[in-house]
């Protein structure tokens, strides 16, 4: 990573927790996400948790997409080889641009954790509509990685050769 250089720029963020067991009281990588985003300075315009079904997945997201109130959106479950994990499949059709690196670093990230195991995630990102969507397993540890090794250098504008700052919608 090159020395920060530019003015930090906060952003307007969502996040999902895409869960069937999982409510406000227990979303505790829902909770990691939105301190974490806070935290770094961001803002978190909208929250929201939805049953694993790549339909419901689809609309909230959707709807972020198609709003100028939201740059980006963190997800956090789904994401599992699980036969029932949809996440994957309800984003891959909205992303006008995949992200495919952001899978790739965070398996990297994760085989340094739980080895082997991490090629069952099936972590993805992508734009659309210049909203930069990011989607990571459930688990809070899971979160906290992406978030501490990946994500949050990808959303300050003074992460030098590049970050993602630049690419997301204007409020």
């Amino acid at each position: 990573m090159g020395k920060p250089t530019a003015e930090f720029i906060p952003l307007d963020a969502a996040v999902l927790t895409v869960s069937d067991s999982r409510d406000a009281a227990s979303d505790t990588s829902g909770d990691y996400l939105r301190e974490a985003l806070t935290g770094a300075g961001h803002r978190v315009c909208d929250r929201a948790i939805v049953k694993d079904d790549r339909y419901r997945i689809r609309a909230v997201v959707s709807s972020w997409i198609a709003s100028t109130d939201v740059q980006v959106v963190l997800i956090n479950g789904g994401t599992g080889f699980n036969s029932k994990n949809s996440t994957p499949e309800a984003l891959l059709p909205l992303f006008d641009r995949e992200i495919e690196g952001f899978g790739e670093l965070f398996r990297m990230v994760s085989w340094e954790e739980i080895g082997s195991s991490t090629i069952q995630s099936r972590a993805v990102a992508g734009m659309a509509n210049q909203t930069l969507i990011l989607a990571i397993p459930g688990s809070t540890g899971a979160c906290q990685s992406a978030w501490e090794r990946i994500i949050q250098d990808q959303l300050d504008a003074r992460t030098r050769p590049c970050n993602f700052v630049s690419h997301v919608k204007k409020p």
